[in-house]
């Protein structure tokens, strides 16, 4: 599913009223389907429902939405500001036919009729500006919306949208322990920008947000995620098609579900590939235990823990099913010397992970650095068998036998051992990695703050996707994969149960799984950032916002 600006969705609109879908069905179709959202998730008869009415098109879709909800029997009131009743208005007149009652804010003095409504419902439609805010929000409209957000939620109800697990919403019932109305933005809430997620002060913060054709990119990027809520996209006669040429685009579970790895019935281990990861040091035992436990989990064939000497007693008593290569180390971290040790494995292997727990000795940066910057060629036989292995001519990119990239997970401590060498992208193949920062080591191998980098997150993943040629999986809540092509996709999860050590490394250990049983890298980090959140959101479900643990 595509992720668009408003510039873009406008551009669609007007593609789809010139193929005559108008402006007035497109209308129809977005109000109503607010309404059949909000019947879908109460029951409205003789509800009390507060439509705040705008003057454009977002004023439009509430003005049908009022009247579908008034058809289901809700008692509608429409508070409405700046928008003058037109004889050509026919949504205006068809509310006017059904008796709506009207207030108009520039004649409520002291905005005392909205305070006693606001007061008194049990759902406010917020249909005031959608993707309409242009400026600061200020005079009649920041005093209607300061009214109204002191009976909305400070903290929001936050749904990760497109999830695939039927979830129970807010509704009229819980009222004795949320006293206060169940607030739904058609669109976008008032006040978030819908092309970077900034948030007005006066933004009204929904529980429940309706948008419509495709979501918009300041609905998955914080703050304005925090303030939408329950996301659903509804469906207004927009062809998908003509939005294939956008370059942004949300995970959805379908999509992850048709890229999954098969798993024919007459499989063996080697069908589903084997996978190396190097990690660990005397500090982050726990390191490698997670990621070499997440690769098998995520369905890799063989996995191989290549760890400092030590630690292989350590690690092997907790987990049973991988193999091990011990590494030369000095003081329990891996000294420079192991390089030749992973050179002559590595290359048995169909993909590789590097960097979770190593730590930032000095030697163990030097093994790094010489790692993901080596060739390694095996010798052929004439009929291009395997004979034996050359040892490491240190230039752009380990090779297997069929002289492809092996492709490789960066992570953690490898990204800051990367980052100490200038101008590192030039030492490794285009398109062989797939790093995976968190905005802290963005920060580090961009030379950009975090605060920089955390304001345009997509942006910033395909700037530097694009300059390093390699995948970058910039992790957080709705974490941002990026190729060197300038596509980016959303994974539209962000729950605080992911907030704990060790889940970065579970994070890594699934990718490297998917690339071992075959994905492209790009899929590969699409699939497992999906499968990474959505075990975070099931973990929410089970035991809560806190408590959960990587393992």
């Amino acid at each position: 599913m595509k992720l668009v600006t408003s510039t873009q969705m406008r551009e669609l609109e007007q593609r789809a009223d010139a193929s005559g879908n108008s402006y007035a069905a497109m209308m129809e179709r977005a109000g109503k389907s607010v309404a059949d959202a909000l019947c879908a998730r109460m029951d409205v008869r003789a509800k009390k429902i507060l439509a705040l009415i705008g003057p454009g098109n977002n004023g439009g879709d509430g003005l049908v939405c009022a009247r579908h909800l008034r058809d289901a029997g809700a008692r509608i009131t429409l508070y409405v500001w700046r928008r003058a009743p037109r004889d050509d208005d026919a949504n205006w007149r068809l509310c006017v036919e059904r008796g709506i009652r009207t207030v108009r804010a520039e004649e409520d003095k002291e905005l005392g009729g909205l305070k006693e409504l606001a007061r008194d419902c049990d759902v406010i439609v917020d249909a005031l500006l959608g993707t309409g805010v242009a400026r600061p929000i200020e005079g009649l409209l920041k005093d209607l919306l300061a009214v109204v957000k002191t009976k909305s939620p400070n903290h929001p109800i936050t749904f990760s949208p497109l999830l695939p697990r039927a979830r129970t919403s807010l509704t009229l019932a819980d009222s004795n322990t949320h006293p206060r109305p169940y607030l739904v933005a058609v669109d976008l809430p008032s006040g978030l920008n819908p092309d970077t997620g900034a948030l007005d002060p006066a933004t009204l913060a929904a529980d429940l947000t309706i948008t419509f054709a495709f979501p918009k990119i300041g609905q998955m990027i914080f703050p304005g995620a925090g303030a939408v809520g329950e996301l659903i996209v509804a469906d207004i006669g927009i062809r998908a098609e003509w939005a294939e040429e956008i370059s942004v685009e949300v995970a959805s579970a379908g999509e992850i579900a048709a890229k999954l790895p098969a798993r024919a019935r007459e499989s063996h281990k080697g069908t589903f590939g084997k996978a190396l990861i190097c990690a660990g040091s005397a500090n982050y035992v726990g390191a490698a235990f997670l990621a070499g436990a997440a690769a098998t989990r995520a369905g890799a064939g063989l996995v191989t823990l290549a760890l400092p000497r030590a630690l292989v007693p350590i690690v092997a008593a907790a987990l049973h099913e991988t193999t091990f290569v011990a590494l030369p180390e000095n003081r329990g971290a891996l000294a420079a010397r192991a390089a030749r040790v992973m050179l002559e494995r590595v290359a048995d292997y169909d993909a590789w992970l590097i960097g979770p727990g190593l730590g930032r000795a000095a030697e163990t940066v030097r093994f790094v650095c010489a790692l993901v910057g080596a060739r390694h060629s095996p010798e052929l036989d004439s009929k291009g068998r395997k004979v034996g292995t050359n040892r490491a001519r240190l230039h752009s990119g380990i090779e297997r036998a069929n002289a492809s990239p092996l492709p490789v997970v960066i992570d953690a401590d490898a990204l800051f051992a990367l980052a100490q060498t200038p101008r590192w992208w030039k030492k490794i193949a285009p398109d062989r990695a797939i790093l995976t920062p968190h905005p802290g080591e963005m920060a580090t191998l961009t030379g950009l703050s975090r605060d920089e980098i955390q304001r345009d997150r997509i942006g910033i993943a395909k700037k530097f996707a694009a300059e390093w040629k390699q995948i970058v999986v910039l992790k957080g809540a709705h974490t941002v994969v990026a190729n060197g092509d300038g596509h980016a996709t959303i994974i539209p999860f962000a729950t605080p149960a992911l907030a704990t050590a060790g889940t970065g490394d579970v994070l890594a250990g699934v990718i490297v799984a998917m690339l071992a049983q075959g994905l492209s890298a790009y899929a590969a980090a699409m699939v497992g950032a999906y499968v990474h959140g959505l075990a975070g959101k099931i973990v929410e479900e089970e035991i809560g916002t806190a408590g959960g643990v990587a393992s």
